[in-house]
C-alpha cells in the first residue's frame, strides 16, 4: 500500500515578525512542497512581502474556499483570510490587530484538521502579548487550542531538538513551588503524553528517561527525598502500565544519554531543567509540538524575532523541522483514518 501524502494547513504567524519570511524560505524548497498537499492561510500581501525579504519565490494557487489543492500537485493553495488594517500591519511591535489575525487563521486551521479536511497544522511564530491584546484569555496558545477543540485532557508543550523530545511535569511556575507540585500521577501523565506523541511521529519503540529533581538524584536522601518517595515509584508504576520509561537519572547527566542516542525522550520536572539543555544543544533547530491535543500542531520553538524582522536573515531550520514533524504526524493520522 502506498503511503498517503498528508494534507497540511500552514499559517503565516504574526505579521509583525519573521513568519512570512520563514514560510517563503520553507516553501521555496521543492522537498517541502512535495512532502504534503498544502493550504496556506493568511494575507497574500504579507506572503509576498515574506518572499521579497527572503529573496525567494514559489508558485501557489489562490483559492476562494478552505480546500486543499489537488492531491499530489506540489503547488500550495493560498486562501486570503482577513485583511491588513488601514495603514498596513505594524512591524516589529506588539499589536492587537496582528494578534487577532493570528487567532483567526489558527482557528480556521484547527477547525479544518478537526473536521478531517486536513491532517495537521503548522504555524509560524506568534507573539503572546499580541494574542492577549487581541482578547485571548488563556495563558498561551496551547490552552487556547485545547479550548477551541473542547479538549479537557492533559496538555503540555513538547520540545524537540534533533530527534530528542522533552516533556515537563511542571512548566510556567516559580522554581520554589516545583517540589510541592511534583506527584506520581503528574510524572506518569507526562510520560504517557510524550509516549503518545512519539508514536504519532513514527517512533516504533521509543525510549523515555525521567529526570531526578535534586543534585545527584538526592544522594540516597541526603539532598532531598523526592527521588525515593515520588519519582522512583512513579517510574515503576509507569513501567507497570506498559510505558517504556527508565530512571530517574540525575539531571546533570541524563542529557548525555540523549546525546549518545540512548534515549529518544526525557521527562523533565520543571521548565528550565529541559529548556537550558535543549537550547544549548541546538537553539536553531528546536520545535514545539502542542502535546496532548487530539490533532497534530507544530511550530518553531523560537518567537517572532522582532529584532531581525525585515533583514532577510531568519533561519528556516526550526520551521523546516516543525514541518517535517507535522508531515510525519499527519501521515500517520491520515493513514489511520483511511485504514479505518
Amino acid at each position: 500500500m502506498t503511503t498517503p501524502k498528508p494534507r497540511l494547513v500552514l499559517t503565516l504567524g504574526d505579521p509583525a515578525g519573521i513568519g512570512s519570511e520563514l514560510v517563503a524560505r520553507l516553501l521555496a524548497e521543492e522537498e517541502a512542497c512535495q512532502a504534503a498537499d498544502i493550504l496556506i492561510l493568511g494575507d497574500e500581501a504579507e506572503l509576498k512581502t515574506g518572499m521579497e525579504i527572503a529573496g525567494v519565490r514559489f508558485d501557489y494557487q489562490v483559492v476562494s474556499s478552505a480546500a486543499l489543492p489537488e492531491q499530489g500537485s506540489g503547488v500550495p493553495a493560498f486562501l486570503q483570510v482577513g485583511k491588513a488594517p488601514e495603514g498596513g500591519w505594524k512591524r516589529a511591535e506588539v499589536s492587537a490587530e496582528g494578534g487577532a489575525h493570528c487567532l483567526e487563521t489558527l482557528g480556521m486551521g484547527v477547525d479544518m484538521v478537526r473536521a478531517g479536511k486536513a491532517d495537521a497544522l503548522v504555524f509560524a511564530p506568534l507573539n503572546k502579548a499580541s494574542l492577549h491584546s487581541a482578547g485571548m484569555s488563556q495563558s498561551d496558545e496551547l490552552h487556547w487550542f485545547a479550548d477551541r477543540l473542547g479538549h479537557n485532557g492533559s496538555v503540555s508543550e513538547l520540545n524537540v531538538m534533533d530527534g530528542l523530545w522533552t516533556s515537563r511535569v511542571t512548566s510556567h511556575i516559580a522554581l520554589r513551588d516545583v517540589a510541592d507540585l511534583i506527584t506520581e500521577d503528574k510524572i506518569i501523565e507526562a510520560a504517557r503524553l510524550i509516549h503518545s506523541a512519539l508514536k504519532d511521529a513514527g517512533f516504533e519503540s521509543p525510549r523515555i528517561g525521567v529526570c531526578g529533581l535534586n543534585p545527584h538524584n538526592g544522594d540516597n536522601g541526603n539532598f532531598g527525598t523526592e527521588e525515593i518517595e515520588i519519582i522512583t515509584p512513579a517510574v515503576e508504576r509507569a513501567k507497570a502500565l506498559g510505558l517504556p520509561v527508565e530512571g530517574p537519572y540525575p539531571s546533570d547527566t541524563i542529557f548525555l544519554k540523549a546525546v549518545a542516542k540512548e534515549l529518544d525522550a526525557i521527562v523533565t520536572l520543571y521548565h528550565d531543567q529541559g529548556q537550558i539543555a535543549i537550547k544549548l544543544l541546538g537553539f536553531w533547530q528546536g520545535v514545539t509540538v502542542q502535546g496532548g491535543l487530539p490533532i497534530p500542531i507544530t511550530t518553531p520553538a523560537h518567537g517572532t524575532a522582532f529584532d531581525i524582522r525585515g533583514k532577510g536573515t531568519a533561519n528556516v531550520g526550526p520551521m523546516r523541522n516543525a514541518w517535517n514533524i507535522a508531515c510525519a504526524m499527519g501521515t500517520r493520522r491520515r493513514t489511520s483514518r483511511i485504514s479505518n
